[in-house]
């Protein structure tokens, strides 16, 4: 047997020669001598067991190489003393900086403390032989695996074993990528501003929570961790916790959950959960996103698409909602309903007068009034600015809408206190009465809306039900509307002048320019009529253009110390640049500045003041001159002329109408010309129309006049030979 360790095997083709000749050997030798054969043939036969055996051996030794080659992890074989005996191509990559060191017999110890050398072992840095004496101790008496982060930064997780003979097999696993994970989990988790947890799915306690969660709970990490998950749950949700913590989550995605903090304080979450395995135990990651003040804010949302913010009524949406539950009532049970628009006589005076601020505490106590006025049943809303619609439910008789109406007449008519002040305002109310006035919600509050309208033009202050021919108005008016529209973009409509005469003198001064509309069917149109419905309409702006740029175009024909007036609109301040609009018509005619006056009431002072003032100056700065028409009509006639330095006062006619024989009238005419001496600014009175009021007011000290005492309003070119006259008294 010695001989064949050291000698070469044979190859296939001496075998043969050989086995024969031993064969013929044996055969003498067994002739011959008998037992030595015999001897010979056992050795033989222990010669093919030896040969198998080593071949078995290196088959299986190839076998398991190939077997831990296709490993995806790192495998190496130790033997008692920690030598390698086996190993794999991954283990190599691995320790790919170690690789060089991989003998077999090599020890595993030098192969570390060359790699600590090297610095191939972050953690061995500073502390050489106890890391290398841990790790050796580690292997010699496995227990659990553990991690080993290289130079490279891959992390290796180390598993061991004892073989039977006392040797090693070791697992290594590169877990880079996985710590990666775990570290941006930790990260996503930890700095989250979303409150997160990690529930174990077992017990449904608390394993984790990120510092989002304890903020905004309360708790500190030592109290939260640990604590059941159900103890955050008010009692009413509990029922469904098992559920919700399982391993299945994900169930009532929409359902709104409600959390204890720490304080015991309410909130509203939307919970999202996933899950996951935690410390090799299932668990649940759990999201919990606080939606406390977004439920807030919807259900504010909800309430303002039906509420009215300022009083707290119902919208202009809700009731006409209420007015087609009523309506569809109606349809099936039979019986009455009513729909009531109420407007509030004289409110934007005093909104307007005393801000908007104190307009509003008046449409809240309106509002309180109303609510308290109505029977059960009956539902109010806030359907305008100053307008409040009423549904009324079950109305057994017109008489008691009526009731009604007269009872919220007289609650509104009672004076309110806003602001230390007492305030009275008034109340007119339009009634519909279903369904013989409206089958359908929208006809039904309109024909209400379109009573109001009627009791408006009648004086306010009472009440009136729909009638059909109050359509057939409506309908008159949007075509005269449509009518105006037409006639401005025509260039259809003409300017007239009514003079304006000095008292003292007897010689005409100025003429105001007063617009006239010969309509080609119905005839003239008062300007009462229609500059209204120019103003809802948005055609002021147009109308007061063409008139202003007619006026100082006319004028530039008249005599140099004759000056025309143009009346400007509220509406024109507020939908335009006044100033500009004035500079473009003085450039485009010639016109000089000084002789245009510009009458404004002081309705325009009620909006925005210090926007008028801003832009009266900027009038008075072109050289304009600025007058008040309509003097002592307002609220604050007085106020006013303190706000502005106007240059001109016009009485309004109904201080002058029947002024001779009036002494009240007389003492009124009589303190505004005394101011306006005072003050220095020219007095007009407007509407003479006998010889008797033109000698009051000549004795009373007024300047100037205009009235039909003089002359009516003339189209230009009869105006023109009448300004030649030295002193016009009479209609001509």
């Amino acid at each position: 047997m010695k001989r064949l360790k050291y000698e070469k095997r044979p190859s296939q083709a001496g075998r043969r020669p050989l086995r024969a000749a031993l064969k013929v050997l044996s055969g003498e030798v067994a002739t011959r001598h008998g037992g030595l054969g015999a001897q010979l043939s056992e050795l033989e036969g222990a010669l093919r067991m030896a040969r198998n055996a080593v071949e078995g051996a290196r088959l299986a030794n190839a076998r398991l190489r190939e077997a831990i080659e296709i490993l995806p992890q790192g495998i190496v074989f130790l033997d008692s003393e920690g030598r390698y005996v086996l190993w794999n191509e991954q283990y190599s990559r691995i320790y790919h900086r170690s690789a060089d060191l991989f003998k077999v017999g090599a020890k595993l110890a030098d192969t570390l403390r060359v790699g600590v050398m090297r610095g191939d072992y972050p953690a061995a840095k500073g502390c050489e032989d106890e890391w290398i004496a841990e790790r050796l101790a580690k292997m010699r008496t496995p227990q659990e695996r553990h991690e080993q982060w290289l130079s490279d930064g891959r992390c290796i997780l180390i598993e061991e074993r004892h073989t039977s003979d006392g040797g090693i097999i070791g697992l290594r696993v590169d877990i880079t990528e996985l710590k990666e994970r775990e570290a941006s989990f930790r990260l996503l988790f930890e700095a989250n501003p979303v409150p997160m947890f990690v529930v174990s799915e077992a017990g449904k306690t608390i394993l984790s929570a990120n510092a989002a969660a304890r903020n905004h709970y309360g708790y500190p990490e030592a109290e939260l961790i640990g604590k059941p998950v159900h103890s955050l749950h008010v009692t009413g949700d509990r029922g469904q916790l098992d559920a919700l913590y399982s391993s299945e989550p994900g169930i009532l995605a929409d359902h709104v959950w409600t959390h204890l903090k720490r304080d015991g304080s309410a909130i509203e979450v939307a919970i999202y959960s996933q899950s996951i395995v935690h410390d090799r135990s299932p668990a649940v990651l759990v999201a919990a996103v606080d939606i406390t003040e977004r439920r807030r804010a919807e259900a504010q949302v909800a309430y303002l698409a039906h509420h009215d913010p300022l009083t707290g009524l119902a919208n202009r949406t809700a009731h006409i909602e209420h007015a087609e539950q009523m309506l569809s009532a109606i349809s099936v049970s039979g019986g009455l309903g009513a729909s009531l628009c109420v407007g509030l006589d004289n409110f934007k005076s005093v909104n307007e007068t005393m801000g908007p601020a104190a307009g509003d505490l008046l449409l809240q106590a309106c509002a309180r009034r109303i609510s308290k006025t109505l029977r059960q049943g009956s539902e109010a809303a806030r359907v305008g600015g100053d307008e409040f619609g009423i549904v009324m439910r079950d109305v057994s008789d017109p008489e008691e809408v009526s009731a009604v109406a007269r009872r919220l007449i007289d609650v509104i008519g009672a004076p309110f206190k806003i602001q230390g002040q007492q305030v009275t305002i008034g109340a007119s109310i339009g009634i519909a009465v279903a369904p013989g006035d409206g089958e359908e919600a929208g006809k039904l509050l309109k024909n209400a809306n379109l009573a109001l309208s009627q009791v408006k033009l009648r004086g306010k202050g009472s009440f009136r039900y729909f009638e059909a021919e109050m359509n057939a108005r409506a309908q008159e008016r949007r075509r005269l509307e449509s009518d105006l529209r037409t006639a401005i973009e025509g260039n259809a409509l003409d300017v007239h002048y009514q003079p304006l005469v000095s008292l003292t003198s007897g010689r005409i001064v100025a003429a105001e320019a007063l617009v006239r509309w010969a309509h080609g069917e119905r005839g003239f149109i008062s300007p009462a009529e229609f500059i209204p419905i120019a103003e809802e309409a948005g055609l002021i702006w147009a109308l007061g253009d063409f008139v202003l740029r007619r006026a100082c175009r006319d004028a530039t024909a008249w005599p140099e110390h004759v000056r025309v007036a143009v009346n400007l609109s509220p509406m024109q301040f507020r939908c335009g640049n006044v100033r500009e609009m004035v500079e473009s018509a003085l450039a485009a005619t010639g016109l000089s500045p000084d002789r245009l006056e510009l009458e404004i009431t002081e309705s325009l002072f009620l909006d925005r003041s210090n926007m008028v003032l801003d832009t009266l100056a900027d009038l008075r700065n072109l050289g304009t001159h600025i007058a008040m028409d309509d003097f002592g009509t307002g609220y604050s006639s007085l106020g006013y002329l303190c706000s502005f330095p106007f240059d001109k006062i016009k009485i309004d006619r109904s201080f002058v109408q029947g002024i001779a024989s009036n002494v009240e009238k007389q003492a009124v005419v009589r303190a505004i010309v005394g101011l306006g001496e005072t003050l220095g600014k020219t007095t007009t009175a407007e509407g003479i129309e006998t010889d008797a009021e033109l000698a009051c007011l000549r004795s009373i000290g007024c300047e100037q006049g205009q009235g039909y005492l003089f002359s009516k309003a003339r189209p230009q070119d009869a105006l023109l030979p009448f300004l030649t006259k030295r002193k016009p008294k009479r209609v001509a």
